[in-house]
């Protein structure tokens, strides 16, 4: 019973850590929400990470931003999904469906962004080490970029 117990403690961490880990790609049917700060992309080099920022008191947009400095300072934002209109509410978030679209939607589940793509093929949302976040299907054919969409 202690030696069950003390391998419990020992794992305890180790699937804290495996659940607030992030990755560089979204699956068909996952999303990211304003609610946990935690669930971001970030690119397999770890230059960059996608996910929401605060723009204002309740306000957030998705966004692409350099990884450091994280804590020290604001990060540079590369590129933004909603810059002229940010959702509002912590219930906020952005989805690939299961048809192959990305949509963005805010705490009431009004539509702010989306991709307006569509795929009978699986697809899967990944941010490239170029800072590029790309959805594309599995055999590669890319359906929208966010470098075809710059912001300033």
């Amino acid at each position: 019973m202690t030696k069950a117990l003390s391998i419990t403690l020992l794992l305890l961490p180790l699937m804290y850590f495996q659940r607030s880990s992030s990755s560089s790609s979204l699956r068909m049917g996952s999303s990211l929400s304003v609610e946990n700060p935690h669930h971001i992309l970030i690119s397999p080099n770890a230059i960059f990470s996608a996910g929401f920022i605060a723009v204002g008191e309740n306000a957030y947009s998705f966004a692409i931003w350099f990884t450091e400095p994280h804590f020290h300072s604001p990060s540079t934002v590369t590129w933004m999904a909603n810059r002229d209109q940010p959702v509002n509410g912590k219930r906020s978030k952005i989805s690939l469906t299961n048809d192959g679209n990305v949509v963005l939607v805010d705490a009431s589940y009004n539509t702010a962004w989306s991709s307006n793509t569509d795929s009978l093929d699986p697809v899967e949302l990944h941010l490239r080490d170029d800072g590029n976040l790309v959805l594309s299907q599995l055999q590669g054919t890319v359906l929208w970029q966010s470098f075809d969409f710059p912001t300033d």
